[in-house]
């Protein structure tokens, strides 16, 4: 999903008006109607900040480094779970070599999760 999409979407699920966005974070209308819509691709650092405060996430998550799963799809959410799969099916084939390790590291991790604070 690309940021402009991002930016729009949890503006709406906030209830916030596309101009009221734009006053809170000192830009005109037009130009943030310009971010939502990806016609401006180079977003300033400065507003980036600004978006992800007023939004209440992290420019990482705005820009893609961290999917913010209040926003993504399903399919989207599936896709991720699909690699971070991969991603542990890579782990598994790599590190460690003693699978008696593997399974104690992997139990560790879901006990982690698992466990109530």
């Amino acid at each position: 999903m690309d940021v402009g999409k991002r930016i729009r979407e949890l503006r709406e699920r906030k209830g916030i008006e596309q101009l009221e966005l734009a006053k809170r974070i000192n830009i005109s209308q037009s130009k943030m109607n310009k971010i939502e819509t990806g016609y401006q691709k180079r977003i300033e650092p400065e507003i980036l900040i600004d978006l992800a405060q007023e939004l209440n996430t992290t420019v990482d998550d705005l820009v893609g480094n961290e999917p913010d799963v209040d926003i993504m799809t399903d399919e989207e959410i599936d896709e991720e779970i699909k690699d971070i799969m991969k991603e542990v099916d890579v782990w598994y084939k790599n590190e460690p070599e003693d699978k008696r390790e593997k399974l104690k590291m992997l139990r560790k991790i879901i006990k982690s999760f698992t466990e109530e604070d």
